[in-house]
């Protein structure tokens, strides 16, 4: 590795009090968890538990607002609701987040939280601060279908997909340990601790794509959380028959896990693309910067020693992706136990990047952040599922020398 790791903070729970999502409540108990509904589903559960239709306008802006804006979880603290109306929302609805087990904390600041979800299982969500932003990484699955060989998660298999609540309930979580919920009579604030959202975690996004969409709908709704489209981005390793609905549904800006620029490299690193080749995938990329009125797409490339970091791979990448409006983040490879592959050394990835800069791509060189805390990308994985299979097992399983 190129540069020092820092040092290892201790591992704190969170203190704020985030209660916990079950799925199934207690028996006996019907209510339905608000959170994670859409502007259509609230509005046809809140008429469903008797709100007149003259009144349904602007009950569900009110009930909407608290949510997502105030971010209220007692009904009884919504003060321009009438008190037989919060006694009807208290019987029929309540307000929960995921669990938050524990977050600990890098020495560069950035954030990891182990979140607990309805069955027991666990996802890991990452804060990272820097000076113009915050960006919350979030998780779409439990584990991921698509063992990518360099990737952390994709040794944990697919366990099922997260719910829009439990999507949702990332950001909201993170703004309650971050304080940034709107007060009542405070000066609203210019500038956001949590600006951003990559849905880089855990999981395929387009496998997962309505829970995906709606929970995006939700944090965009300019009534609630109120992050722009610009703000959202998407990564996908390439379901290219997902990819302009994703444009027309959703609409925010799409990143493509990439890593590689022959058919035969990409298929050990993300085997997806022995369904959707290079070829397949960028025509369908060629087409989402117009469907979804974007600027550009990013295109991952994570540095692997050896394996796809030449010269070559430089010129070949540019050329692939001629004509589409693009940058490339080159992403040093974060090391995780058993990992088959080797950061790149970084006189090599600056000159990869310099190749790449030179044909007129932005290619930036992304600061690993959170590794002493195993937030770094690709590093994700539940703890309940961190089985530490030896390198060469790994290396069996994804077909890659070791």
């Amino acid at each position: 590795m190129t540069e020092s790791a820092p040092q290892p903070s201790h591992q704190a729970p969170i203190t704020q009090d985030v209660m916990t999502i079950p799925r199934k409540l207690p028996e006996g108990d019907g209510r339905l968890n608000l959170v994670g509904m859409t502007r259509d589903g609230m509005t046809a559960a809140l008429l469903e538990a008797g709100t007149p239709e003259k009144q349904i306008k602007m009950r569900l802006n009110q009930v909407w607002q608290w949510v997502y804006h105030w971010g209220v979880r007692d009904f009884d603290a919504m003060t321009n609701l009438s008190k037989d109306f919060r006694r009807m929302l208290s019987e029929r609805f309540v307000i929960e987040l995921p669990e938050v087990v524990s977050k600990q904390v890098s020495a560069d600041g950035t954030r990891k939280y182990l979140v607990r979800i309805a069955g027991g299982h666990e996802v890991e969500v990452v804060y990272i601060p820097e000076a113009d932003r915050g960006t919350l990484c979030i998780s779409s699955q439990v584990g991921c279908t698509l063992t990518c060989s360099f990737c952390h998660t994709g040794t944990q298999k697919l366990v099922r997909n997260l719910t829009p609540g439990e999507i949702v309930g990332q950001i909201m979580l993170a703004r309650d340990d971050l304080g940034e919920w709107p007060k009542p009579g405070e000066p609203k604030r210019e500038e956001r601790l949590l600006s951003n959202i990559v849905l880089m975690g855990m999981g395929e996004p387009l496998y997962n794509f309505e829970g995906v969409r709606d929970a995006m709908k939700i944090a965009m709704d300019g009534e609630g959380i109120a992050l722009s489209r610009r703000r959202i981005t998407l990564s996908t390793s390439g379901v290219v028959p997902e990819i302009a609905r994703a444009a027309e549904e959703i609409g925010c800006l799409l990143a493509v896990s990439f890593h590689a620029t022959t058919d035969e490299v990409r298929n050990k690193l993300v085997p997806i693309n022995k369904r959707w080749n290079i070829e397949t995938l960028l025509t369908a990329l060629r087409e989402y910067p117009r469907l979804s009125n974007s600027e550009r797409i990013t295109f991952e490339y994570v540095m692997l020693k050896g394996v796809n970091d030449s010269d070559a791979d430089a010129r070949r990448l540019v050329k692939l992706i001629s004509g589409i409006p693009a940058k490339i983040n080159l992403i040093p490879f974060n090391e995780w136990p058993g990992a088959p592959y080797e950061r790149s050394d970084w006189d090599r990835i600056q000159a990869f990047a310099d190749i790449v800069h030179k044909a007129g791509y932005a290619s930036p060189i992304r600061t690993p952040r959170g590794e002493d805390i195993m937030a770094a990308c690709g590093q994700l994985k539940s703890a309940t599922e961190r089985a530490r299979k030896s390198r060469a097992q790994i290396a069996a399983e994804t077909g890659v020398a070791g």
